[in-house]
């Protein structure tokens, strides 16, 4: 068995190991009792059992009437050791809980050095999950970087070293809240501020954008990879002019020396985690022009202005917007695109389609970009996903920054905060292709630990293992034979109100291959619920 704290799991029902004793070590945050459930799938637990703790070799043995035996390793938490061991035989496995001096989520627990003496330590800022912010301020620290494929080390991208974090927030309503909509009011200027939005929303030679799931880099920063032309002439220069048009990204060489461009005095507005430069001779034209309008509208109107003019304003100008923008930049005047991952309705759109981007060597999926009718980046710009690729060489190595990142973890991430923000705790997963729904998600805890692994036999070392923190949930998904109805999701989605997100096939499938392997370290007892598989997913 690995001493690493990765879940070991049987690659099929022909594995060697399918018929060995499996072991699942569980803890709930806050409480004090560890939990071990330990069971063969071919064999039924007989009712007489002895079960010996040694604290100090982190083992747990259990001996069997007939004089067989199996043991467990103990996870690194701090065990009660003058406290009794109970446990109880079932049908189809065997309890054994333990007391516990302190929760395993405990403050203390975390500052306690519980590894050997020569293992290697990583910093304890280098958990997961990261914030932006940080990723930001460790790969600015670098000279130079280029993003590997995590599958077969080939280089994707050329050296990068500027970082700015992907504006998040939807262009149209910040606009609206900051200058208000109303026509008499400020709020002309907030139609003008999305048209330069879409104008100059492209990604940028030389610069990474980052997100929580995924890095974005421009086209023409990719090694080996080449992409269709647009049509039609509608050609994009990725070298945003920020002297010319609002900026979505500041110049970070106009940052560092404080100087502003052509000497030019340039408002300021931060809304959450993005902020806008607008030159002062771009602000007051637009101001003037919403001081025409509210003018003239003054002159129909004593009070403010009635629905029926304010409409008529609204359409003209959108009319006026339309017409200056290309039709693919039409598209950004909802708002930033995203990532692909777990996309929500309101990321959707029926003229923009997701292409997954493959590894130029050894054709793993390592992100996507969106497209349109010429299957050319729409903002020149590709996401690649932080858990299919690496900062550095070796892969997964100590300095390697996004070593952490999974595909399950951040699915887990996103579910969590997504049940934090909507108050739901039920999921549709759906393709982002055909909008099927391939998986429903509940969630039952968020706040598990445990480990899994297989037992050991007598001449077996004593492995050292650590718990990780997991999210118990129950899943059903499009699995061999069985298949989603349709109709029956949509009611669940409609009674419970499920939020509903949209991913890439391939990702779900992956997610679903955790769940299921998850769910086979589970007694039979304990893998359905009102028709629904328990499983978990780390966090």
């Amino acid at each position: 068995m690995s001493s690493s704290s990765e879940i070991v799991f049987p690659a099929s029902t022909e594995n060697p190991n399918s018929s060995k004793w499996r072991f699942t070590w569980e803890a709930q945050s806050h409480t004090s009792t560890l939990r071990l459930i330990l069971f063969n799938p071919s064999i039924k637990p007989c009712t007489e059992i002895t079960v010996n703790l040694s604290v100090e070799k982190s083992l747990l043995t259990v001996c069997f009437v007939e004089g067989d035996s199996i043991r467990v390793p103990v996870p690194r938490v701090l065990i009660d050791p003058e406290a009794p061991v109970h446990c109880r035989v079932f049908d189809d496995h065997v309890e054994v809980k333990l007391s516990l001096l302190l929760p395993v989520d405990h403050p203390l627990i975390s500052g306690l050095d519980l590894s050997e003496p020569e293992e290697e330590k990583p910093d304890s800022d280098t958990f997961f999950p990261f914030s932006v912010n940080y990723e930001i301020k460790k790969l600015s620290a670098m000279e130079e970087v280029h993003f590997y494929c995590r599958s077969c080390s080939t280089k994707l991208t050329k050296g990068i070293r500027l970082f700015n974090e992907m504006p998040s927030v939807d262009w149209q309503d910040v606009a609206d809240n900051w200058f208000g909509t109303c026509c008499c009011s400020f709020g002309g200027i907030s139609e003008q501020l999305v048209m330069q939005f879409a104008k100059s929303y492209s990604c940028t030679t030389g610069v990474c954008l980052i997100t929580g799931a995924s890095v974005i880099i421009c086209k023409e920063d990719l090694v080996g990879c080449e992409f269709p032309e647009l049509k039609g002439g509608q050609t994009y220069d990725s070298q945003v002019n920020s002297a010319k048009v609002t900026s979505l990204r500041p110049c970070p060489e106009e940052e560092n020396n404080g100087v502003k461009p052509n000497n030019e005095v340039v408002e300021m507005m931060t809304d959450g985690d993005s902020s806008t430069c607008i030159p002062e001779d771009k602000m007051k034209s637009l101001a003037g022009m919403s001081s025409e309008a509210n003018c003239d509208t003054k002159n129909h109107n004593t009070g403010c202005c009635t629905n029926n003019l304010s409409e008529s304003f609204s359409k003209e100008k959108e009319y006026e917007m339309n017409t200056e923008l290309l039709d693919k930049q039409k598209i950004f005047l909802k708002g930033c695109l995203g990532d692909a991952f777990m996309l929500r309705h309101s990321n959707l759109s029926k003229d923009v389609k997701w292409i997954e981007f493959l590894c130029p060597k050894c054709s793993s999926l390592i992100g996507a970009y969106p497209c349109s009718s010429d299957k050319a980046p729409l903002d020149d710009g590709v996401r690649l996903y932080k858990f299919n690729i690496t900062t550095c060489l070796p892969v997964r190595g100590l300095n390697d920054l996004f070593r952490e990142y999974t595909l399950e973890r951040m699915f887990s991430r996103q579910l969590l905060e997504a049940a934090q923000d909507e108050l739901t705790f039920r999921t549709v997963v759906r393709d982002i292709h055909t909008k099927c729904a391939l998986s429903q998600i509940v969630l039952l805890n968020p706040n598990a630990w445990c480990y899994s692994g297989y037992c050991m036999h007598n001449m077996e070392p004593v492995t050292k293992i650590n718990m990780y923190p997991v999210v118990k949930l129950l899943f059903s998904a499009n699995i061999n034979d069985t298949e989603l109805e349709p109709r029956n999701v949509e009611e669940w989605v409609t009674k419970n109100q499920a939020d509903e997100v949209f991913m890439l096939p391939s990702q779900v499938k992956e997610l679903i291959t955790n769940l299921e392997m998850a769910n086979t370290m589970l007694p039979p007892s304990h893998m359905l619920l009102q028709g629904f598989s328990m499983s978990s997913l780390k966090r």
